[in-house]
């Protein structure tokens, strides 16, 4: 019985396959960034790298059975959009920990505070790639959740900013405000592209209902 019931059992898109594997690869990079911002480690930056990889490699894969197939579940854009944006997410966390390595910065309260709203706002993003096919609704409620950390992470970033002027005004800490500047604005990018994939996410719903 189990074996006709497999044969009949509609397989599983494939655009949505590869979205779950990229968004799976971007939340385990992004969790990679916050054991990072707890415990900077060679190791810690190689597993992020590897992920970034691991996660341009399903894009890439995708990109190119979009460019041979004429008919996808839902709008070759959307699929294209939702892909580029959670790739997105992934680039800024991987660029986050290269370039605290090359200026030297310690992460501080507020590169661990952010990161991890950007852990919780990721896998909200992957559980809303996770629920499209069979549970739209769901998915939009992913949606929303993601949109709701994206302004705490904004929330903690204006902070961010405003402590760096509280700094002392010698040339030694102008310069690791410039340092904390770049790296903060590179995880405010990253949650305005969660922001930017839960809005797609939400139009892929519009769409499907």
């Amino acid at each position: 019985m189990g074996f006709w019931k497999n044969i009949f059992k509609p397989k599983p898109d494939k655009f949505l396959v590869l979205l779950r594997r990229q968004a799976e690869f971007t939340l385990k990079g992004v969790e990679a960034l916050a054991e990072y911002m707890q415990e900077p480690s060679e190791e810690g930056a190689e597993k992020l790298t590897r992920l970034e990889k691991e996660g341009d490699e399903v894009r890439r894969i995708l990109i190119d059975e979009l460019n041979r197939t004429f008919v996808t579940p839902i709008d070759r854009e959307d699929i294209f959009a939702l892909s580029r944006a959670i790739d997105d997410i992934l680039d800024y966390a991987y660029s986050t920990v290269g370039e605290m390595a090359i200026l030297e910065v310690e992460p501080n309260e507020y590169l661990q505070r952010i990161s991890g709203l950007l852990v919780d706002a990721t896998r909200e993003i992957y559980m809303g790639v996770v629920r499209l096919a069979d549970h739209p609704g769901v998915a939009e409620d992913h949606a929303v959740r993601a949109k709701a950390l994206e302004n705490r992470v904004e929330w903690e970033y204006r902070k961010a900013l405003a402590a760096l002027f509280h700094m002392p005004q010698d040339i030694e800490h102008v310069v690791e405000m410039l340092k904390l500047r770049e790296l903060y604005r590179h995880l405010s990018n990253a949650a305005d592209r969660g922001d930017e994939a839960a809005n797609i996410l939400s139009d892929i719903v519009v769409k499907m209902t």
